[in-house]
């Protein structure tokens, strides 16, 4: 039988007009149930994970669950206007953020909302929350140093640029603050920063903003804020939007840090959704793909090579633990994913070593390659000996008899412990760490009285600004100094120390031991 051409085109036209039917249908769904920040969609056959879709009252909602025939939908905002029955649009779009220069200085919500009244973002520059992570070709080792002005961390556990060194620690012990130095320590420099508030109170990242702005260090900050009273989707794609614009500064061959606190909150907002979407809980409630969550997030960070522009995004994640347990379920899951931690101490805190950071817990497996050479030449010992302090510290309490050696240890100790003391606010350039840690490493300060110490690091710096520029200069410039210039250092130092800050009783032993 023969078939004219005129059956053929319409038995084509036919299947066209049904596939553009079927195309209409897998484009909408309706909504099933809805309650709890979460809507379960029938249809939406084809839609992508992580793609939005537009709810009949014009809020939008993230697809997250896809099964056969339903999807689990969490939604962008409140769900109080959405009902049984409402129409689902799938828009074809992944979540995006807004991305750039325009982005410096200002507070977004996690979908690029303005909270700071200063206007709409102008820019038609976009991202994908969730990026690619580059592989290992695309990198090149972390060997760039990222200064916190923090005398502790820069000279025992550094941070390069595009690390990722965790911090950990009770509520309220100084871990947002030590971020907060280092992001003030960027001013004038080549980083630019973001800050991602998780499940805070509203008044805390005012604070913080406030903050940042007094010390000069919006100009270059951007604040990604999920509030406590935000819905959990805000608070789960907050660090993925922040990291999207880290991104896009790394990408163009600039560097960029970025800072999340804290990430057990997201695990908590992560949770939350995945418990109402009916996801099987495992660990502490958890759901299987919990390490996940935190490895693709935290992966995204490094150092690029050079023929991709050299650009770096350097990772700061927060984790809050509870009463020091290191050994909960996300504390050991992202101190696996990370390139070391920084573990703050609640005794050492309340005992007033401020900030409490607990050397032996505490490690950087960069190490010295995120360090200027003289500041390694230097401080390398620093760890060893204060290690050494906190055995023997605990043998004074029991009133044991010590040889002359173990009490110049303890001696000696004790002063390094005070020369780490910082205060809030209050970075210090890495030339005035290298005279002060030096000082301390090669001894100069044992016969300094320990309630001296803060006098002497601040009246030394300015002795050596008037009148010795020069080692500041060459430090700053190249981050070394010649082992002449290191001795000239140290004899300087040691007259200094001698003239000024040792007492008359003092002098005259070591005269006398001289002689």
């Amino acid at each position: 039988m023969d078939i004219r051409a005129d059956e053929i085109s319409k038995i084509i036209s036919m299947e066209i007009e049904g596939a553009s039917e079927r195309l209409e249908l897998e484009k909408k769904g309706t909504v099933i149930s809805v309650g709890d920040g979460i809507a379960s969609v029938y249809g939406l056959w084809g839609v992508m994970a992580s793609e939005m879709v537009l709810f009949e009252n014009g809020v939008y909602g993230l697809a997250f669950n896809l099964d056969e025939t339903m999807v689990g939908v969490v939604i962008l905002g409140e769900d109080v206007g959405i009902q049984e029955g409402d129409e689902v649009k799938a828009t074809g779009r992944i979540l995006q953020v807004p991305v750039g220069e325009e982005l410096a200085g200002r507070v977004i919500d996690p979908v690029g909302k303005p909270l700071d009244g200063k206007g709409e973002i102008r820019t038609d520059n976009y991202r994908p929350v969730e990026g690619e992570v580059p592989n290992v070709v695309q990198r090149q080792p972390v060997k760039e140093p990222l200064q916190t002005g923090i005398k502790a961390i820069d000279a025992m556990i550094p941070i390069g640029r595009g690390q990722r060194e965790l911090i950990l620690g009770d509520k309220g012990i100084g871990k947002t603050a030590i971020c907060i130095d280092t992001i003030i320590n960027q001013r004038g420099g080549d980083v630019r920063c973001i800050y991602v508030a998780i499940g805070q109170k509203n008044s805390t990242v005012a604070r913080v903003i406030k903050t940042l702005e007094e010390h000069g260090a919006m100009d270059y900050t951007t604040v990604v804020h999920a509030g406590s009273s935000d819905p959990a989707t805000l608070q789960y794609i907050a660090p993925y939007a922040g990291c999207a614009i880290g991104e896009e500064i790394r990408d163009k061959g600039g560097h960029a840090l970025i800072i999340y606190d804290d990430l057990i909150r997201h695990a908590w907002a992560y949770r939350q959704l995945s418990l109402l979407l009916r996801r099987p809980p495992g660990r502490e409630a958890f759901p299987g793909d919990i390490f996940y969550l935190h490895s693709r997030l935290l992966e995204r960070a490094a150092k690029l090579s050079d023929e991709l522009g050299g650009g770096s995004l350097t990772a700061i994640p927060i984790v809050e633990t509870q009463a020091g347990d290191l050994t909960a379920y996300i504390p050991t899951n992202v101190i696996s994913i990370t390139d070391g931690q920084i573990y703050l101490e609640a005794d050492l805190f309340y005992a007033g070593i401020r900030p409490a950071i607990n050397v032996g817990l505490s490690v950087s497996r960069v190490g010295g390659n995120a360090q200027v050479e003289v500041m390694k030449k230097v401080a390398g010992g620093l760890r060893l000996d204060l290690a050494q302090y906190r055995e023997l510290e605990k043998f004074i309490s029991f009133g044991t008899e010590l040889d002359k050696a173990t009490q110049e240890q303890i001696e000696r100790g004790r002063r390094l412990v005070e020369l780490l003391k910082q205060d809030q606010y209050e970075p210090m350039a890495v030339e005035e760490q290298v005279m002060v840690i030096n000082a301390g490493v090669e001894g100069f300060l044992d016969r300094v009285d320990v309630d001296r110490i803060s006098e002497f690091e601040s009246k030394f710096i300015d002795y050596m600004k008037k009148n010795y520029s020069e080692f500041g200069d060459k430090i700053r410039r190249f981050g070394k100094l010649e082992p002449v210039e290191l001795e000239k250092l140290n004899d300087i130092t040691r007259k200094y120390v001698y003239k000024n800050f040792i007492s008359k009783e003092k002098k005259e032993k070591i005269e006398i031991k001289e002689e």
